[in-house]
């Protein structure tokens, strides 16, 4: 079974090599940005998931940097989460309502949002109409792969918790069309699937993605099931040393 890291490095690799990686360089160990973001971001927007959406959380890295933008542009409350969600009020709120349109473009940025942004916590945040996260690999049926770190997962399993998405919540991945794998099928139990010939291994606490969206096209997977909150077993005690929002949700399932 080919790991996840070794996809991840494949297509880092790929990306820098064919051309098709953007600023910020090098690729590797992040989010990497592509030509053609803001064509992907372009017919996210096209779609009635997007349309119907008043309120989106979106990752902070620069290929959904478009993605942002235009959520203020199209009138939508954009929530971010504070970086590691290292403090008590670990969302950042910007509501285009009270920014001037001159604002829109610095306060999406990765470095402006702490000036423009609201820090709130949890209790202050909307209930969630579309995620929009950033990838390093997706496969066609919605497995989704990230720099490793773990965070977006968190995120999504913590507003699951809240009760601020359900199943029926939209996730989607805007990517270029490198970054899209081979098809799963053929995997020999669920959970799995293929990339270059090769099972990759998609665990239960990974959200699928409803939309991957290219510059080119929109995939919709099948529905998957998503996790249904945190999963206490597989978190680490360190993790829940320095994020107080799981130390509160926590002692409530305690």
């Amino acid at each position: 079974m080919i790991s996840k890291q070794t996809i991840r490095n494949r297509v880092w690799d790929d990306l820098e090599e064919s051309g098709v990686a953007r600023f910020p360089f090098p690729p590797h160990d992040r989010i990497p940005n592509f030509a053609g973001a803001d064509d992907a971001a372009d017919r996210l927007a096209d779609q009635p998931e997007w349309e119907e959406a008043e309120t989106i959380k979106a990752n902070p890295d620069a290929p959904q940097l478009p993605v942002r933008r235009r959520a203020l542009r199209d009138g939508k409350t954009l929530y971010m989460a504070v970086p590691r969600l290292r403090d008590e009020r670990c969302f950042l709120e910007l509501d285009p309502a009270e920014l001037t349109p001159e604002e829109y473009d610095p306060a999406t940025t990765v470095s402006g949002i702490g000036e423009y942004g609201v820090q709130v916590g949890p209790e202050a945040v909307d209930r969630i109409d579309l995620i929009v996260s950033g990838s390093v690999a997706v496969t066609p049926e919605g497995g989704r792969i990230g720099k490793g770190e773990g965070y977006s997962d968190l995120e999504y399993a913590i507003l699951r918790e809240l009760g601020l998405v359900d199943d029926t919540t939209p996730v989607a991945t805007t990517v270029h069309e490198r970054q899209l794998l081979e098809s799963e099928g053929g995997g020999e139990r669920e959970g799995e699937g293929k990339a270059e010939g090769e099972s990759v291994e998609i665990e239960s606490h990974d959200v699928p993605m409803d939309l991957l969206v290219t510059p080119e096209r929109v995939v919709r997977p099948d529905s998957r099931r998503k996790p249904t909150g945190l999963d206490w077993e597989i978190l680490e005690e360190e993790r829940l040393e320095e994020i107080p929002v799981l130390q509160r949700l926590r002692q409530r399932a305690d």
